[in-house]
Parts: C-alpha cells; sequence; structure tokens
C-alpha cells in the first residue's frame, strides 16, 4: 500500500541546493543549473546568496558560459522577460569576495527579480555579449524555484 502511496503521491522535489560554510561567520547558499541559449551553447546559472553573521552580502546570479567562446558585456544588464509581460534588469553586481572575472562570467544583483516575483514562472533571459550581441534562453520554472529558495533558506 505504501508503493501505491508513494508512486500516486511523488515526494516533492529536492532542489539542488548548496550550502558553502566558506570560513567562520560565513555561509553561501547556492543554485546551479545549466540552460542552453537559442544558439545551443551551454551556460552555467548560478543563484546565490552570502551571509557574513546574520548580515546578508547580497542576491546574485552569476552567468557563466564557455571559455573563448563567448564574452559577456559587463557594462550591459542582464533582461529577464515574463510571459506575463513583465520584465527586470539585472545590474552587473560583484559580491565582496570577487574582484574581478573572466571575459565569458557576468554577474549581476538578482534581488529585483527575487524581490518582485512571488511563484516560479518560465523566464526568457537575455545575456548580453560583446559586440552588442545577446544570448537569448528559456529559463524552466524549476530553476526560477530554486532562485526562489535561495532568496528563503536561512541557516
Amino acid at each position: 500500500m505504501a508503493l501505491i502511496l508513494w508512486g500516486t503521491f511523488p515526494p516533492a522535489s529536492y532542489a539542488s541546493l548548496h550550502t558553502y560554510h566558506e570560513r567562520p561567520g560565513q555561509v553561501t547558499y547556492r543554485s546551479r543549473q545549466s540552460i542552453r541559449d537559442y544558439d545551443d551553447r551551454a551556460w552555467q546559472a548560478i543563484a546565490f546568496k552570502r551571509l557574513q553573521g546574520e548580515t546578508l552580502q547580497g542576491l546574485y546570479l552569476r552567468l557563466v558560459g564557455f571559455p573563448d567562446i563567448v564574452q559577456v558585456d559587463p557594462q550591459r544588464p542582464v533582461i529577464l522577460l515574463a510571459a506575463t509581460g513583465q520584465q527586470w534588469q539585472l545590474s552587473r553586481a560583484l559580491d565582496p569576495q570577487t574582484q574581478t572575472l573572466p571575459d565569458n562570467v557576468g554577474q549581476y544583483d538578482l534581488q529585483p527579480l527575487l524581490g518582485d516575483l512571488k511563484k516560479a514562472l518560465p523566464l526568457e533571459i537575455q545575456i548580453p555579449l560583446e559586440g552588442s550581441t545577446i544570448a537569448e534562453a528559456s529559463v524552466a520554472p524549476f530553476v526560477v524555484r530554486e532562485w526562489l529558495q535561495v532568496k528563503t533558506v536561512n541557516p
């Protein structure tokens, strides 16, 4: 009977959230998912927040493209679009521990999206590349759900 119930009502999906105790008093919570843009290039989408003690240092989205394949334009924001017509611009933001990033990596303030979004929606992301081009990709609702979980997870 338990097996039938388990098959009928599968357990909640496990988020791939990871906790890192980087040094005494500093904890980072992270979600890392792979996405592919419409030109079939692979990206790592890493949402993370870092706490120093109980102080939030920030909520960030780090987008990592393949080296020597893409060069992220650090001067332009990432744009996220929802089918509802909502749009968010995420400005470049480096966490206190990061001084520079390779040119295939962009890091952005995720708070404007997570502060506004109440539930996981499918999103379109536009990643600015050097040469005034953009990489466009779909972000599945389960990825957005993990980003929301990063925001709410506590020590």
